[in-house]
């Protein structure tokens, strides 16, 4: 990210009702995307790593400016939405 610019993330809605995609100001992952159905193995990919350490997050797909994450059916987004949102924010850094 560019330098003095503030990330911000705007969090919409997916046709899946158990997906949020968390779409940042600026792009930070590569363009191809990457897919996670479990957490990757310490080390390998902070941003995935951080966002799993978060209770019922299922799986997450990452391109470009944006990170869509899957939660468990049993547990509802307004108990993990800010959760997520600050492990995205807390793993920038480590990104770039």
């Amino acid at each position: 990210m560019a330098a003095g610019r503030e990330p911000r993330i705007r969090i919409t809605g997916t046709p899946n009702p158990n997906a949020a995609k968390f779409e940042l100001n600026q792009a930070v992952f590569e363009a191809e995307g990457r897919s996670f159905f479990e957490p990757p193995p310490p080390g390998a990919d902070p941003l995935a790593e951080k966002i799993f350490q978060v209770r019922g997050v299922r799986a997450l797909f990452m391109a470009d400016n944006f990170v869509t994450v899957t939660k468990e059916d049993d547990v509802g987004w307004p108990d993990i939405i800010d959760d997520i949102r600050e492990a995205i924010l807390e793993a920038l850094p480590r990104l770039r």
